[in-house]
């Protein structure tokens, strides 16, 4: 399990899948890492990040948002994701974190932001299966 990048019309999908739902929570977060960059040093400190949504794929868009968001604010490549993510009842949480590798130390391609459009997180037999477009 873990994720493949999928051309998407102009923009590019990540196509994941994990035992779990905080497995394919964090292999789409590598997907996205995977579509801005090739290589990855070893460098970076990591850091935490906790997001809230009223479901779990608001909770899976808000997620990767806030990664592109640390991205942009921080001057980071988040890498090596972690993810925990539970139903709290009245919303869902993620408690997350991963390795910020400076964008001087890499050649990113710029992911613009994650859509809706054709966003796909749904429970199966096997686990759990991710579909995100990202706009490039």
């Amino acid at each position: 399990m873990g994720f493949d990048l999928r051309e998407h019309t102009a923009d590019v999908a990540v196509e994941a899948t994990g035992e779990t739902l905080d497995a394919v929570f964090g292999f789409v977060a590598d997907g996205l890492t995977a579509a801005m960059c090739d290589e990855i040093p070893d460098d970076g400190e990591r850091f935490d990040l906790t997001v809230r949504a009223e479901n779990r794929e608001a909770l899976l868009f808000d997620y990767l948002d806030e990664l592109i968001y640390e991205r942009d604010v921080r001057g980071v490549l988040p890498v090596d994701h972690e993810a925990s993510v539970r139903d709290d009842g009245d919303e869902w949480t993620c408690e997350a974190s991963a390795r910020g590798v400076p964008l001087s130390a890499v050649d990113a391609r710029d992911v613009k932001a994650v859509t809706y459009s054709e966003m796909t997180l749904e429970e199966s037999a096997d686990g759990w299966r991710a579909y995100v477009v990202f706009d490039v």
